[in-house]
């Protein structure tokens, strides 16, 4: 029982977390709250600390009961979470309506807690209520500005795609449950192996529970949600579902697919993930091409680097799982990056236009660069971060035979680099009237900048003992 808390701290912490902002925002003043920012994250930063300590001590496996597993994996995916959750804390305080909002915060801490519960789930139950306490949260927060129709718009299109898409997966989740008679993860992967499900029958599961992860993480053909909800919603909040909420979608998807849809049904799952892979990396930055909203590009892209990270999971070997725990933890930090720098500008020129990026380079060049970063390392130009991480999960699609997946992967990583030179291009070749007023940086965004851009090289130059860190956390599924 012991270990079971001990494993569990940062989940508890968390929850005492929103408790403590929601105290506060009902005794501080107005103008006080907007202090409530820097409450959440200097505690989400000891609770960092916290779950990098549970990483690296060993694991348990089942805990309460056998509805958690308390790995080497889900403790690397909370990392991940947390992390993202801290950085979008700091970006949410730039933003008016939700700056000085506890409940806004509280809502983003209560997703938190659901996303690392997603990430160490060992039970449907658990998985489903996880799911549940991550995407209630989420709808809200995406049409919290209610004076914003393309916020409530937002809010109310994710809600509707994100229940269906969880009814889907909730019918596949009682059909596993009334065949095998059992909700523990294991347990049933002893059962379909065992034969107490028809082969038809259990391919039909598959495809169920794929809608409900497909959604989660943007993947073709469950992506169309992806644009509209990233322009409408609350700038921070689209960030923060677009790394942390992904972040944990992969968790759960490698951890049912390879726990209990293999290895004998693999077969018959394997080729539907591939086809999501290469639909997700090819039309996610074919369509990126046109867009004029820099937040719309950002869904594209977020769509694509879907399908680079689903290439890890196709490999079904510990290479793959590394490579793709590896390549989210890249992706989260560099695509915050690029959120906080959109918020920077569009707090000053109220647009997410893309053209009213031009003379960003004379306006603000720290700034500036900091975009380069980004968009460099999210194209995986060397030495960034994102480099390392497509090397990686392109070895492990050769290492399995997908030559083929790899080579579409590289063409496709050619097509993000040209839209992403594009908006550089607004930035550092066009002029602006503006270009003499300097553009003003808020000590939050100081704060998020510099500890994204550290990640991005430092990850990029010394991978090698993060990408060992994630070769451990994949031996959690082998």
């Amino acid at each position: 029982m012991f270990f079971d808390l001990q494993f569990i701290l940062p989940e508890i912490g968390l929850l005492a977390l929103a408790g403590v902002v929601i105290g506060l925002d009902m005794s501080l003043r107005r103008e006080a709250r907007r202090s409530l920012g820097w409450v959440t994250a200097a505690g989400l930063a000891v609770l960092l600390g916290v779950a990098v300590w549970s990483a690296l001590r060993p694991a348990g496996g089942d805990i309460l009961g056998g509805m958690l597993r308390a790995d080497m994996l889900a403790a690397s995916f909370r990392v991940i979470i947390i992390a993202a959750a801290m950085l979008s804390a700091l970006l949410v305080m730039g933003v008016e309506g939700l700056a000085d909002r506890g409940e806004a915060y509280a809502l983003m801490l209560v997703a938190t807690l659901g996303m690392s519960l997603m990430a160490a789930a060992g039970d449907l139950v658990m998985l489903y209520l996880a799911i549940e306490t991550t995407s209630i949260p989420l709808y809200l927060l995406a049409g919290y500005l209610k004076r914003d129709t393309r916020s409530t718009e937002a809010g109310l299109k994710y809600f509707l795609f994100g229940a269906a898409a969880s009814t889907v997966m909730l019918y596949g989740f009682s059909l596993l449950f009334g065949f095998t008679g059992e909700t523990r993860l294991a347990a049933v992967a002893q059962s379909i192996a065992a034969g107490a499900m028809p082969r038809v029958l259990w391919v039909a599961v598959v495809m169920l529970v794929l809608v409900g992860f497909g959604f989660k993480v943007s993947a073709v053909p469950l992506h169309f949600w992806t644009p509209d909800v990233y322009e409408g919603a609350p700038t921070p909040i689209t960030a923060f579902i677009s790394t942390a909420s992904k972040a944990a979608g992969f968790a759960v998807l490698m951890r049912v697919m390879l726990t209990v849809f293999t290895p004998a049904v693999a077969p018959y799952w394997v080729g539907v993930v591939v086809a999501m892979s290469v639909a997700s990396m090819t039309l996610g930055n074919v369509l990126a091409l046109t867009q004029k909203n820099i937040k719309r590009l950002l869904a594209y892209s977020s769509i694509a680097h879907a399908g680079y990270a689903l290439i890890g999971l196709v490999a079904l070997s510990p290479l793959g799982v590394a490579s793709t725990l590896f390549y989210l933890g890249a992706y989260v930090i560099t695509n915050l990056a690029a959120f906080a720098v959109v918020i920077v500008v569009a707090r000053i020129v109220g647009s997410d236009d893309i053209a009213q990026f031009a003379g960003l380079s004379r306006r603000a060049p720290m700034v500036a660069l900091a975009l380069l970063v980004g968009f460099l390392s999210l194209a995986g130009m060397p030495p960034f971060v994102g480099f390392v991480a497509k090397v990686f999960v392109f070895a492990a699609a050769v290492q399995r035979g997908y030559v083929w997946l790899a080579v579409v992967g590289v063409l496709n990583s050619i097509v993000g680099l040209y839209y992403y030179l594009i908006v550089l291009k607004v930035v550092y070749l066009y002029r602006s009237e503006s270009e003499a007023q300097p553009l003003p940086v808020t000590a939050p965004y100081k704060w998020a900048l510099g500890f994204t851009l550290l990640g991005i090289i430092v990850l990029g130059i010394l991978s090698g003992p993060w990408f060992d860190w994630a070769l451990g956390a994949a031996g959690s599924l082998f």
